[in-house]
């Protein structure tokens, strides 16, 4: 059933009251009044955002282009260990209770693994941290390194039911502290650590048997993500596998289409209010491109962004459910930024326009043992999720 922006939207401020009275109004715009708190919806911004063709245009606004030339270029061309760590601890340090209101107990920013469409946020997220440890054909003993651990789940997941010795890097000092408590929870202090510190001070002198990097990579920027890959490649041993997942968007000729400009519209939100300097979130050649040019073999890569569409309407419901904890210690804008960041994205994923890539690669060298991936776990097929083993 079509629906008119009038049922939809309600006009609170009189002075942009004149762009509600057309048939359908810029994205942008509907953001920016949204934000300011000069309209208010009549439904969830979920429904609302299921009539979106119906109302909204997705051309770029005046706005758009003074982000863009003011802030965007200069991040993505300049990415220096100074700017990251600004943006990086303006962004997660200090709101541990913020992102626990919408991602919940597990603490992890990054896409589930659903082996139906009706399982809990939190099976899915064990689900993909069980379906890495069987990609990486995890044994006792290996050394694994977290680049990008967040909170620390994976790295503590992975110490206790694989008997692995893991290394979590991050650079936000709450996450790393949210980190080290779980690690003591989990029982695992003398085999999990966390380093706080940027990806570029991981020290080179040592190399591990797994790397895993959980779309923390978007961070490293255009500028440095072919340097950090061949960074990885230069602390994996030559017998070692490492775990990409990365967020990815539509090829990028097909964006220069009108019908994609919502993926660019979303993608501007996204680096202005969200992600600011994750500019390295690309089609899936570009990415794997550059991780062949440094000497890498890509041995899977599977797409997750059906998945990804999932996890995110899960903290959608969370991040609703929370509003007056969000509302008492942040306030409006926050509780409707983070709402459209959801809401949107769940949409944005479900119809192809982002997603997310699970990618395994090895060193190109002519030693290594290939026959290892023969009869093992490549692609995430549910057979192979239902043999988890843990100890």
């Amino acid at each position: 059933m079509t629906k008119t922006i009038h049922d939809l939207i309600e006009v609170k401020n009189p002075g942009v009251a004149a762009r509600y009275l057309k048939n359908k109004i810029a994205m942008g715009h509907f953001i920016e009044d949204y934000l300011a708190e000069k309209i208010n919806i009549k439904v969830s911004l979920r429904e609302l955002l299921n009539y979106k063709n119906d109302i909204f245009t997705f051309n770029f606004t005046k706005h758009h282009y003074y982000f863009f030339i003011s802030r965007m270029i200069p991040e993505v061309a300049i990415h220096s260990q100074k700017q990251d760590k600004r943006i990086i601890k303006s962004h997660y340090d200090n709101k541990n209770d913020l992102f626990s209101w919408f991602l919940g107990p597990k603490m992890i920013y990054t896409s589930c693994y659903f082996k139906n469409v009706n399982e809990s946020l939190e099976a899915a997220q064990v689900n993909k941290m069980n379906l890495i440890a069987q990609k990486m054909q995890l044994k006792e003993g290996d050394e694994l390194l977290d680049i990008g651990c967040g909170w620390g789940t994976l790295v503590a997941h992975l110490a206790k039911h694989y008997g692995v010795k893991t290394t979590g890097v991050t650079i936000a000092q709450a996450g790393a502290e949210w980190a080290t408590r779980q690690i003591k929870e989990y029982g695992v202090e003398d085999c999990a650590k966390i380093w706080t510190m940027d990806y570029r001070d991981i020290p080179r002198d040592k190399k591990y048997n797994k790397i895993t990097c959980l779309e923390m990579a978007e961070h490293v920027g255009i500028k440095y993500f072919k340097k950090f890959m061949k960074q990885c490649y230069d602390l994996l041993e030559d017998d070692g596998l490492f775990y990409l997942q990365i967020a990815g968007l539509r090829e990028r000729r097909s964006l220069l289409q009108k019908k994609n400009r919502e993926d660019l519209v979303w993608g501007l939100f996204m680096n202005e209010y969200i992600f600011s300097g994750a500019d390295a979130s690309m089609p899936l050649n570009w990415d794997l491109q550059r991780i062949e040019n440094v000497g890498f073999e890509v041995h899977s890569v599977e797409n997750i962004g059906n998945h990804y569409s999932i996890t995110i309407s899960r903290w959608y419901d969370n991040w609703i459910s929370n509003k007056e904890k969000v509302l008492e210690k942040y306030g409006e804008r926050i509780f409707r930024i983070y709402e459209i960041f959801l809401a949107w994205s769940v949409i944005i994923a479900r119809h192809g326009g982002s997603t997310a890539y699970q990618i395994v690669c090895h060193k190109s060298i002519d030693k290594f043992d290939r026959t290892k991936f023969i009869g093992a776990t490549n692609l995430g097929e549910h057979s192979a999720l239902n043999k988890t083993t843990s100890k």
